[in-house]
């Protein structure tokens, strides 16, 4: 018998109405809406005991029983995705990471991850102390695009995620956010934590939040939008986004965090988060000195920022 996970939700009011399949998606940690699919077809996924489509309309109240069977640790494939590299030697490299491609492969997103791509460009990234995701020591979110590294064995790896540990790597993020804001800059300090009801989600009114800290400036104002330049000081999971939202200035285009609509200027443009993770700054352990990687900003940040111009 594999081993499963057991557990129980039951339908809030927020969800009533709402498909099966993403109701489910957004209780599993690294789930896709198609896995859950997958789940429920398999009838793995309950609703008051019974089995139901993926399209299923649930109602607040509803009983949500899921029995989810341990996931089979994949091998991953090296596939020839192309990659933008910044910086690499045989200890480390240093990427610039395409909005819409996925860091580490997750159930649903076994492939056409970072992690294929870099499998194939350097295959013995793949020995990496046994890692599930080799060689990453970081993460960006799919539709975060910009500087990334990756260690290439145990020890660079090691070291590299003591340094993110520590807070001592300096991360530079761009990102355009709605609303103008009045100060030139300043500083977010909310604890970040899983969402209470919606676990794919991040927020800073969960009960167990961990300290988190972002600091901001302005770059340039625009009607009712402003390009701004982030400081990451901890790297919590969409740490930069629930930061934003938090304070009524949420990051333009972002699926999640942000429920404001964009002007028809940037309709076309804004079709994902506006975060860039633009500058890296990191000790390289191996040649004993310091680095900083810049990752140019992507194209559709630029377009947005010209149409605001």
């Amino acid at each position: 018998m594999h081993n499963q996970s057991v557990f129980t939700v039951f339908v809030d009011e927020s969800d009533t109405g709402k498909r099966l399949d993403v109701v489910v998606a957004s209780v599993i940690s690294d789930c896709s809406r198609s896995y859950a699919a997958k789940l429920i077809i398999e009838g793995h996924i309950h609703v008051q005991g019974e089995n139901k489509k993926p399209g299923y309309k649930v109602k607040a109240g509803e009983e949500i029983e899921a029995r989810v069977p341990s996931p089979i640790p994949a091998v991953f494939e090296p596939e020839p995705i192309e990659i933008d590299i910044l910086y690499e030697d045989e200890h480390l490299i240093v990427i610039n990471k395409k909005a819409g491609i996925v860091v580490h492969p997750a159930p649903g997103h076994y492939s056409g991850t970072l992690v294929n791509a870099l499998l194939h460009h350097c295959p013995d990234i793949g020995a990496i102390s046994g890692e599930i995701r080799p060689g990453i020591v970081h993460r960006l979110d799919k539709d975060t695009s910009g500087t990334l590294v990756v260690a290439k064995n145990s020890m660079i790896h090691e070291n590299l995620s003591a340094q993110f540990k520590a807070r001592k790597i300096k991360k530079e993020y761009l990102a355009i956010v709605h609303g103008e804001m009045t100060l030139d800059s300043g500083s977010i300090n909310l604890p970040i934590g899983r969402h209470p009801v919606h676990r794919k989600r991040m927020s800073t009114k969960s009960k167990k939040g961990r300290e988190a800290q972002t600091l901001w400036e302005v770059r340039e104002r625009f009607k009712n939008t402003t390009f701004i330049k982030v400081n990451l000081k901890t790297g919590r999971t969409h740490q930069i986004r629930v930061h934003l939202a938090a304070i009524n200035h949420p990051v333009i285009g972002d699926p999640i965090y942000c429920t404001r609509k964009v002007g028809k200027d940037l309709q076309n443009k804004a079709v994902r988060q506006m975060l860039h993770a633009w500058r890296l700054k990191f000790f390289h352990p191996a040649l004993q000195k310091e680095m900083t990687f810049e990752s140019p900003i992507p194209q559709d940040m630029e377009e947005c920022i010209k149409a605001l111009r």
